[in-house]
């Protein structure tokens, strides 16, 4: 599974829930790899040029093989970050593949804003993205509002709602994946 999102800032609201969702994928046996911060710090993505940097490399390889993927975005102005965009821009180099984008992958969303606003645009455009890209999103997608005490000063999460809705998008993401991965050995 791939964990995608959160801002240029190191442990920023995003990232803070991208990793304990894909922590809590990991205690329900998935394995998963996140992607945040740094790692999304790419070029603008240029669909006339082939050229790729070694991190936009392996963002484009651990989606191609991802049974799964969970995108976080901040809610910025109302809509998803630009640095989350332009990573999920790169999802275009898999327009060839056998698995055509992310053709029938389960996508999980998860946002957060300082608001309920932002919050839920955000999320709604996440699983709009998500369609366009052929993948599945999830009942469940997760709007935090960075403006109620989510986390600890310690940064540890600690509003009992956000981390059953965490769960449970974990929870629903794995079940996807598992049924999508039982289907493809039964053909």
């Amino acid at each position: 599974m791939v964990g995608l999102g959160g801002t240029l800032r190191s442990d920023s609201s995003t990232e803070r829930a991208l990793r304990y969702c894909l922590g809590s994928v990991e205690r329900q046996g998935g394995r998963s790899r996140l992607f945040a911060g740094p790692d999304l710090d790419l070029p603008m993505y240029a669909p006339h040029s082939l050229e790729r940097t070694p991190k936009a490399l392996a963002l484009v390889g651990a989606l191609r093989s991802a049974d799964a993927v969970i995108v976080g975005s901040p809610g910025y102005h109302g809509a998803i970050s630009g640095l989350v965009k332009n990573a999920l821009d790169y999802i275009e180099d898999l327009r060839e593949d056998p698995r055509v984008y992310l053709d029938n992958t389960p996508w999980g969303c998860i946002s957060c804003a300082y608001g309920w606003q932002a919050a839920v645009s955000t999320l709604g455009q996440l699983r709009v993205i998500g369609h366009a890209l052929r993948a599945w999103p999830t009942p469940l997608g997760v709007a935090i509002n960075s403006a109620d005490q989510i986390w600890d000063a310690a940064g540890e999460l600690i509003d009992e709602s956000v981390r059953d809705q965490l769960e449970l998008l974990a929870g629903q993401v794995l079940t996807f994946a598992r049924a999508r991965a039982g289907c493809h050995e039964t053909r």
